[in-house]
């Protein structure tokens, strides 16, 4: 016997007004769906069934690596029919949890408690309800004299006395597998939408003496479903505020978490301080004891510990222990920062690895370069490493010494020790522990200004 999670994800999402599958939108760094499969599987649903509509190849193509096994409704005529896609897939004594892709809160614990409960109670189905101030959308919960499950109303077959209700469903189910299947062959479209509801399955099996059971859950907030850029917005900061609180519980310092974003699958280490107005996106890791901010951007990077970053930007690449960088430094993809490198104001680094105890003080250029240990690249300093068509290296070796405005014209090698002088253009390898100067010689010309003035008079 398998519990499986089937998950509807087939809408189009007309009211995000978009080409984008709606469960595709993020949320929090990741495609709103991919929050209810997380959900479910830290619940222990060891299956995951995705049932596809709209844009489905796009679906299908994005999400190919996560383990998940889809089924096709050509056309959507409704949750029932949703479900009955995935017939095929599930085995008569399978546990079958229905849930919404579209409902990037759910947490994985009150799955679990859903999936106890129909087990400790023996049922054939339960539905997850909750209660609403305002239940205007939802459809509702009627139960009878004494308390139990009669039926749900949807908003738009409900009249005036099922609509003051406001215990809703939420969409969420658990179901014995053969149960469900064989109900689902004797409900009809005879609603409003003409659809073949999910809901009227309950009714069915009721009749059909069934135990089916309703668990009232507390937290409304789990339940709400995106259906606009404006219910959107509305998860990502309930998804961000959930994010800063884990790790500020897990010994994470937040000057200001409203004004501090990171993405739901980030890691930050104890005893991080991370200022406002930084963003942390992707598979980002952090260490312990970093500085993080403020008006800092990170991106799929790997970031050791004691690092500090003020102000700058770093995307997909790697930091060691004890690195400085910033204020407005830009470490692009490929870049690797050994142990106790300084990156100042206005450096812009790309695809290089720059060893232990280098730096990079202030307003230089460094990519497609090999940087050893302990050397100093000097303010103006550039890497000239692309001729229009290609790319090339530079290397520069242990205990280098680069004067600044350098342009060092790849390929080009600085051996160990050695200097380049203020100014100067490199296009040649500069031995170990020499002074390279290539400069034209000063010329002073006296009288320049008394000339040039007279000049300019007489024109």
């Amino acid at each position: 016997m398998a519990e499986i999670a089937v998950i509807l994800a087939a809408g189009k999402g007309v009211r995000m007004k978009s080409n984008l599958p709606k469960v595709m939108h993020k949320v929090a760094g990741q495609p709103m769906v991919l929050h209810v499969v997380t959900a479910a599987r830290r619940a222990g649903l060891n299956r995951a069934v995705l049932v596809v509509g709209h844009g489905r190849e796009q679906l299908e193509n994005e999400l190919a690596d996560r383990g998940l096994e889809f089924v096709v409704q050509d056309e959507q005529l409704g949750t029932g029919h949703a479900l009955m896609q995935a017939e095929r897939l599930i085995a008569p004594s399978d546990t079958v949890m229905v849930l919404c892709g579209d409902t990037p809160l759910l947490r994985a614990e009150t799955l679990q408690a859903l999936l106890e409960h129909h087990r400790g109670q023996g049922a054939t189905a339960t539905v997850l309800s909750t209660r609403l101030s305002d239940p205007t959308g939802y459809g509702r919960i009627v139960r009878d004299r004494e308390g139990r499950l009669e039926r749900i109303v949807e908003e738009k077959d409900a009249p005036p006395e099922i609509k003051a209700i406001d215990e809703i469903n939420s969409g969420l189910y658990c179901f014995q597998g053969q149960a469900v299947f064989e109900a689902l062959k004797e409900i009809k479209p005879d609603n409003a939408q003409g659809e073949y509801y999910l809901t009227d399955v309950l009714p069915v099996m009721i009749k059909n003496g069934l135990q089916v059971e309703v668990f009232l859950h507390s937290d409304a907030e789990e339940v709400h479903g995106i259906n606009d850029r404006i219910q959107l917005a509305y998860a990502e900061k309930v998804l961000r505020r959930r994010k800063n609180q884990e790790l500020m519980r897990n010994g994470v310092s937040m000057m200001d978490p409203d004004s501090t974003f990171i993405d739901m699958q980030v890691e930050v280490g104890p005893d991080t301080l991370i200022y406002p107005f930084t963003f942390i996106e992707g598979n980002t890791r952090i260490g312990s004891n970093c500085v993080i901010g403020p008006g800092t951007h990170i991106i799929d990077s790997v970031i050791g510990d004691g690092v500090r970053i003020e102000r700058s930007k770093l995307l997909e690449c790697e930091i060691g222990e004890g690195c400085n960088i910033g204020p407005f430094g830009y470490i692009r993809p490929g870049t690797v920062l050994k142990r106790g490198v300084k990156v100042g104001d206005f450096v812009e680094i790309k695809k290089s690895v720059i060893d232990e105890g280098s730096k990079v003080p202030h307003l230089a250029y460094v990519g497609d370069a090999q940087v050893g240990k302990r050397v100093n690249i000097g303010a103006g300093t550039i890497t000239c490493n692309y001729d229009g068509k290609n790319k090339y290296v530079t290397v520069i070796e242990d205990d280098a010494f680069i004067g600044s405005n350098t342009n060092l014209v790849a390929p080009v090698k600085i051996g160990r020790g050695a200097t380049t002088g203020a100014g100067s253009t490199i296009t040649k390898e500069v031995p170990a522990e020499t002074l390279a100067v290539e400069r034209a010689r000063q010329k002073n010309i006296g009288g320049w200004a008394k000339r040039k003035n007279q000049a300019h008079d007489e024109g």
